[in-house]
């Protein structure tokens, strides 16, 4: 089978500073997404769909409770040589720092990858949102005899000067690229792409960052210690040395650079018709299994709300909002436009006296929240007011952070009865 010649190589990313303060105590493929799974659960479960099985995550920064989270959910036969590892950057004789991009982190972790017999290594980030075959990927890779295989997605004018960009021939080789080019280049840019895309605007291809490399090229691009990343500095220096096969993708994929984008892909998961489709049983999205309860809803209004196990509301209204896992909101409440991801765990009874506990976690009663992401194990008072939006200004205190108008509450913090914000 085609798939056990692939490794599959996950970036976990920087230090996430876009995406503060979510990645405040955590990696950022270890950030909730959609109420019940992690960022990292996106590539994990794409590979697995396609039969790929050898699996490492790469990180640096906060990778506790990235390591935890992999090592509760993906569980394989002992008679498997299947395997989802968490590599941490680690400081050996040949490498006294930290990574200092993509390709150096490849790069300081090849000696665990070159035990493991593979043909192509298949390059994935840990922050991106999307549903795409791998396998077919892989088939065109080989079918056309590349060296690198670069997925490539439409955009238009402009987003296009956000990414790398690049053109290919008839055949879908690459012949040139461009990282985040000038809006006054864009004309001469432009590639060939199907009609629908044409329709939309979307006439650039985009560098997804993913990539597929045979194992001889990957193992002498790495000998080169100046270079440090593949978006940068490997691609543009490959392309015209290596067979370069630009693979193009139009289906859903967001890339959750920061607070806003990642807000919108949550929030997005409530409309009727999903972009990123969570029921699709042939492209499922694996996490780990908490064996929770069902979720109880008393005398709420629900319009448009995602909501997973274990909740108990009783609020008044539940609007456009995502609602995580083991989340509580008392009566009267209102939640709009609002991602909260929930709660690590309940409190009980002899807790909540012994330690009189006088704010629960999860949302109080008579609360109305707008346009927030209430980040694990918040919890907020009675009679509190959020209402985010364009009118707020960015700031930061210890309980929360506005950025683009939306309001996030941090992890663990408490929010007073009757605070405004």
């Amino acid at each position: 089978m085609i798939n056990n010649k692939v490794l599959s190589i996950i970036l976990g990313g920087g230090q996430g500073s876009r995406l503060y303060p979510l990645t405040e105590s955590r990696s950022k493929p270890a950030v909730p997404i959609a109420g019940k799974y992690r960022l990292v659960d996106i590539p994990i479960s794409n590979c697995i769909n396609a039969d790929i099985k050898r699996i490492f995550v790469l990180t640096q920064f906060n990778s506790a409770s990235l390591n935890r989270h992999i090592k509760d959910t993906y569980h394989f036969s002992f008679f498997s040589s299947a395997f989802v590892d968490v590599l941490a950057a680690e400081q050996t004789p040949a490498n006294k720092g930290w990574f200092q991009g993509t390709a150096d982190a490849v790069r300081q972790s090849m000696h665990h990858f070159l035990r493991h017999d593979f043909e192509y290594a298949l390059i994935l980030s840990g922050d991106q949102l999307y549903q795409m075959d791998y396998d077919l990927m892989v088939e065109a890779h080989i079918a056309s005899n590349a060296e690198i295989s670069i997925a490539t997605i439409p955009v238009n004018a402009k987003d296009a000067t956000s990414f790398g960009i690049l053109k290919a021939n008839d055949e879908n080789v690459v012949t040139s690229f461009i990282e985040k080019p000038d809006a006054s280049l864009l004309p001469e840019w432009t590639s060939e792409v199907s009609d629908d895309m044409k329709h939309q605007g979307r006439n650039y291809l985009a560098s997804m960052g993913i990539y597929i490399f045979n194992r001889k090229l990957l193992v002498d691009l790495m000998n080169d210690p100046s270079t440090i990343d593949f978006g940068k500095e490997i691609i543009p220096q490959s392309i015209e040395a290596h067979k370069t096969l630009s693979y193009q993708y139009e289906g859903y994929w967001t890339d959750i650079g920061n607070i806003d984008s990642f807000f919108e892909a949550n929030i997005g998961l409530t409309d009727d018709i999903p972009k990123f489709d969570l029921y699709d049983k042939s492209k499922r999205i694996y996490t780990r299994a908490r064996m929770l309860p069902t979720s109880k809803i008393l005398g709420t209004t629900l319009n448009k709300a995602v909501i997973a196990e274990g909740c108990i509301i009783s609020a008044a209204k539940i609007e456009q909002s995502v609602i995580g896992v083991r989340s509580r909101i008392g009566n009267e409440s209102t939640v709009i436009n609002t991602y909260m991801m929930g709660c690590d765990y309940y409190e009980t009874l002899e807790e909540i006296e012994n330690y009189r506990i006088k704010i629960l976690m999860g949302i109080g009663e008579r609360c109305f929240i707008k346009n927030a992401i209430i980040d694990k194990n918040c919890r907020i008072g009675d009679d509190v007011r959020i209402n985010g939006g364009k009118h707020l200004e960015d700031k930061e205190t210890d309980m929360y952070v506005i950025k683009e108008g939306i309001v996030v509450i941090k992890k663990g913090a408490t929010i007073p009865v009757g605070y405004v914000i």
